[in-house]
């Protein structure tokens, strides 16, 4: 359940999904400020694309704040300035609406990460963007708020297959970097699909270290512990 260590904690305005990663360090602190409500203008409410990256925007920053089960519609309406039956129209339930908002997410993030790993000089340097790009930035990272949230909700049968496919996004494009590194040379000849399983479920672990604010992290990196751990397991042989 991975978040972005560069740029804001929202994404930008949702071009078409690449097919990538992104980054993530523990660093910095969250902004508690809550963000400015838009004032609503009936007369001019925005429509198609744009209403529908401001009602996600506005919900990732009311789920923060409140938690899901708290969350209701008007929040997200009000923060977004436009009225109920607006949000209504355009997503229906509250539950389709976070589905849209996580996979929103996921897929500005998934495009950031593609440029970095398209600039990369190596699986090294991927695999460190991975695992950047995975974990939080800071206790309280909205991303993976959302992520822990969500997934945390009962889903019906498409619910269920598109958070699937969100975390299965992530176990291939770890797989894939593995794969280029071991076929380089570069990485020891590890079970890929388990391996993956493995440093997911590590990176998976610490993260929960970094939302819960563990004090074991405040002047240790958990971003250089958890690549070193993988790299200890990838170096190839008489390379140690």
């Amino acid at each position: 359940m991975p978040t972005s260590e560069t740029g804001s904690a929202l994404p930008g305005p949702l071009s078409p999904p690449s097919r990538g990663i992104g980054a993530a360090g523990v660093g910095g602190r969250a902004d508690s400020r809550p963000a400015a409500r838009v004032p609503i203008d009936r007369k001019r409410q925005s429509s198609g694309d744009e209403a529908r990256e401001r009602a996600m925007r506005a919900a990732m920053g009311v789920i923060a704040e409140k938690g899901v089960a708290a969350v209701r519609m008007s929040d997200i309406a009000a923060r977004a300035g436009m009225s109920t039956g607006h949000i209504l129209y355009h997503f229906g339930k509250k539950g389709r609406l976070l589905l849209e908002v996580l996979a929103w997410s996921q897929a500005d993030l998934w495009g950031r990460f593609q440029e970095a790993v398209d600039r990369a000089a190596s699986p090294a340097e991927k695999l460190d963007l991975f695992v950047r790009f995975y974990l939080p930035r800071h206790e309280g990272d909205e991303r993976y708020a959302l992520w822990t949230q969500v997934l945390a909700q009962r889903h019906d049968e498409a619910g269920r297959q598109i958070l699937t496919e969100l975390l299965d996004g992530w176990d291939a494009r770890l797989e894939a970097i593995l794969r280029e590194g071991r076929d380089a040379g570069d990485f020891a000849d590890v079970d890929l699909p388990e391996f993956t399983v493995r440093a997911v479920a590590m990176l998976s672990g610490l993260s929960e270290d970094v939302m819960f604010g563990r004090s074991r992290w405040r002047h240790a990196s958990v971003n250089a512990f958890a690549l070193s751990a993988l790299r200890r397991e990838l170096c190839p042989a008489g390379q140690e």
